[in-house]
């Protein structure tokens, strides 16, 4: 089983035919690994602009990439992916995040009127991967490239990244001190189906109605963070900030608390967050409350 790392480096730029700005790619960094994570090849293009007439500023004080080497070294953005795809020849592609997914489903949308990645056999997200390796994996709060870098004690220069051949090489490193520490085969997707694109493009959402079918209704109960006995709910739900939030009462301990959940419904699951909350001063008393009607 041999893998491929792959970095992009992009431009956006806007597309008069499209009427909208596009992260146009400028250059492909790709590095080739055996069983044993030993380098065995690497691929590098620039990729000649088609539609942007300039570099964005930020794009090219990150890279130091110029417009004028791009079109002076840069191939078409047909020839570059055609390049990597025999580079590549089925193994396993590897990326630091989906953002660069993302990117080359938008450039072939663009250029052939089909997001479908015509290379993509079979994928693995390096991010995912060295999050769950380290103890730290959460969707809501994923760490980049160098950050995690910094977490594992790799050293690296600010000045040599965002260039596509460095930061696959980062990439390789970060997943190097991680190897040991996690499954690799089960961070591995098969990307040949259309739900692997479903699931990539789907709109993670936070379920604003209790009604919703996908609300588990057990998940609503509470249980006393004190003495672990089950808690009656003395209010309605109400909705805020996409949290619903309510009164709970432990008649063991005779305290009241705030229980807070959110369900957020991603493509193939509803995740739950539940916390407790103390009670304001303000509002706590020392009897015992009645029940609401639910």
């Amino acid at each position: 089983m041999s893998y491929v790392i792959l970095d992009l480096e992009w431009n956006g730029s806007y597309s008069k035919s499209a009427h909208k700005f596009v992260n146009e790619i400028i250059e492909f960094g790709a590095l080739k690994l055996d069983e044993e994570l030993n380098i065995i090849d690497s691929f590098s293009a620039l990729v000649s602009p088609k539609i942007g007439k300039r570099m964005n500023t930020r794009v090219k004080a990150l890279t130091k990439i110029s417009f004028e080497e791009l079109k002076k070294s840069g191939v078409s953005f047909q020839k570059a992916s055609e390049s990597f795809s025999e580079f590549l020849a089925g193994d396993i592609l590897m990326t630091w995040g989906t953002s660069d997914l993302f990117t080359l489903m938008e450039n072939y949308n663009f250029y052939t009127g089909d997001y479908h990645i015509p290379f993509l056999n079979r994928y693995c997200d390096l991010q995912v991967f060295c999050e769950k390796a380290m103890g730290i994996y959460d969707e809501g709060n994923q760490i980049g490239l160098g950050a995690c870098a910094e977490r594992l004690g790799i050293e690296f220069s600010e000045d040599e990244q965002h260039r596509a051949d460095a930061d696959a090489y980062l990439s390789l490193a970060c997943l190097k001190r991680c190897i040991g520490d996690y499954p690799l085969e089960s961070c591995v997707l098969d990307a040949e189906t259309e739900s692997f694109y479903e699931c990539l493009t789907f709109k993670n959402r936070f379920i604003t109605s209790l009604s919703d079918p996908a609300v588990d209704k057990n998940e609503l109960r509470f249980c006393c963070d004190k003495c672990g006995a089950p808690a009656k709910r003395m209010k309605k739900w109400k909705m805020h900030n996409k949290h619903f939030t309510s009164e709970f009462y432990c008649k063991n301990c005779r305290r009241k608390f705030i229980g807070r959940i959110a369900f957020k419904q991603k493509y193939d699951t509803v995740v739950v967050s539940k916390r407790i909350l103390e009670m304001p001063e303000k509002v706590k008393k020392s009897i015992e409350p009645k029940p609401a009607d639910t």
